[in-house]
């Protein structure tokens, strides 16, 4: 009979993921988990579905390991699906809220399965099983699948396009590869959202904020937007890259959060703007107050947009012969590794 220790540890999900554990049932012999009397004291923590894991874990990681007990406790045949699953595979902004609530982790089952269980939401749709992925330990619905999901039941349109830009932003999907997927999903109710969602996402958006800033401006009708693209002199000298760019008006928008308030950024922030207005492009900035109320927003970019019409045209979105452009997803997955490395830190940040 195996020697029973004082505190068994979890197995790990995978090397990859340092940290993350299955979690276990209470055994009374203390080897696969915690005896009862263990369970009831402070070195394991009960979760959901009646399965506990130790204490003191490292509290970044918790959304993840809620991500591993919703899969845990998925029948054989299911799997992850939707945010869950994109942010399994590295998708950014996905942190399993929306606002104050606690976003339930999305399970795909089969048919025969359609019980709920404790902070996880499941769905026996056909589509979310085929193919299933496996990614460092655990079984996925494709990305693709995860994706459209997330469009369904996004409360907004904004939510539904914020969704497929950060798939998009992590090179789990393409836009024209969650066209070509929507064609199979003919019949479903739902795919009417997710045909308009995917001609207003951007593939190379960085932010929900930035989502949020770029359908504000096309509702007010300036619709030739791009995001993140580098901006140079008519020499070819780089002068940075705005968040967001209307190319037709010349009208330069920057979200500015907490981190853009103070300190070294904020005066990296003004420079970069005087960089801009004296290339000839004007320049409009949001706050964290715009998003509950875009109105002034909308003045404010109106206003530019009108100054930008007066403006000398000294800048090009055009890059200058050698630079490696990284703006859509398939340039960025011909990438080498190095390349990644050096021109995409912004997707590990």
């Amino acid at each position: 009979m195996p020697r029973r220790t004082h505190h068994m540890t979890p197995p790990a999900v995978d090397p990859r993921r340092p940290g993350l554990m299955w979690p276990v049932s209470i055994d009374p012999a203390g080897i696969t988990g915690p005896t009862r009397a263990q369970a009831r004291g402070s070195s394991w923590l009960k979760e959901a579905h009646g399965l506990y894991l130790p204490a003191g874990r490292d509290p970044s990681l918790a959304v993840d390991q809620r991500i591993v007990t919703a899969a845990a406790v998925t029948p054989t045949g299911g799997a992850i699906t939707g945010w869950a699953a994109l942010r399994w595979g590295g998708a950014r902004h996905l942190d399993g809220t929306r606002g104050r609530t606690v976003l339930p982790v999305p399970v795909a089952v089969p048919p025969s399965v359609c019980d709920g269980r404790p902070g996880i939401t499941v769905s026996a749709e056909r589509h979310l099983r085929s193919p299933l992925i496996e990614v460092d330990g655990l079984t996925l619905s494709s990305y693709l699948a995860a994706t459209a999901y997330e469009v369904c039941h996004a409360p907004s349109l904004l939510d539904a396009v914020a969704m497929i830009d950060r798939a998009c932003a992590a090179d789990l999907i393409s836009c024209d590869e969650l066209r070509a997927y929507r064609v199979g999903l003919a019949g479903c109710r739902w795919v009417t959202r997710l045909d308009a969602a995917v001609e207003l996402a951007e593939e190379n958006c960085w932010s929900p904020t930035e989502t949020a800033l770029r359908l504000c401006w096309r509702g007010i009708g300036m619709t030739h937007v791009v995001c993140n693209r580098p901006v140079f002199a008519l020499d070819g000298t780089f002068l940075g890259t705005p968040d967001v760019l209307d190319v037709e008006s010349g009208t330069a928008g920057e979200y500015d959060g907490a981190l853009h308030l103070a300190g070294r950024q904020r005066a990296k922030d003004i420079r970069r703007e005087g960089v801009f207005r004296r290339a000839g492009l004007e320049y409009v900035e949001m706050v964290a107050a715009d998003l509950a109320d875009t109105s002034d927003f909308e003045r404010r970019s109106l206003d530019a947009r009108a100054r930008a019409a007066a403006l000398q045209r000294n800048w090009t979105v055009t890059p200058p012969p050698g630079w490696v452009e990284t703006h859509t997803v398939d340039r960025r997955r011909a990438l080498t590794p190095w390349q990644r490395s050096r021109w995409l830190r912004w997707q590990a940040s």
